[in-house]
């Protein structure tokens, strides 16, 4: 009885993590779309990404680049970090 009660427990564990996994997957998915229809590429490759950050000057690459780092940058990183300043101070 125990073992089969774990395993279902488990079982839906598991069930959560793939969704959690899927529901961030389908939230990058939109945010690169949307990255794609804001700065006008056509071609939905990283090869037309490419050509137009060849296009762009640099106030548009870093304005682009910034929204790419805070999307997605690590959180454990940065939480590392502001650990790390609060210990040197």
């Amino acid at each position: 009885m125990k073992n089969s009660v774990l395993k279902g427990a488990l079982g839906a564990l598991a069930i959560a993590g793939v969704a959690m996994i899927g529901k961030k997957a389908a939230q990058r998915k939109r945010f690169v779309k949307g990255i794609f229809e804001e700065y006008g590429i056509k071609e939905k490759s990283p090869f037309g990404l490419a050509d137009k950050i060849r296009e762009m000057n640099d106030e548009q690459y870093q304005e682009m680049k910034g929204k790419f780092k805070k999307e997605f940058a690590s959180r454990c990183h940065s939480r590392f970090e502001k650990k790390e300043n609060i210990a040197e101070a």
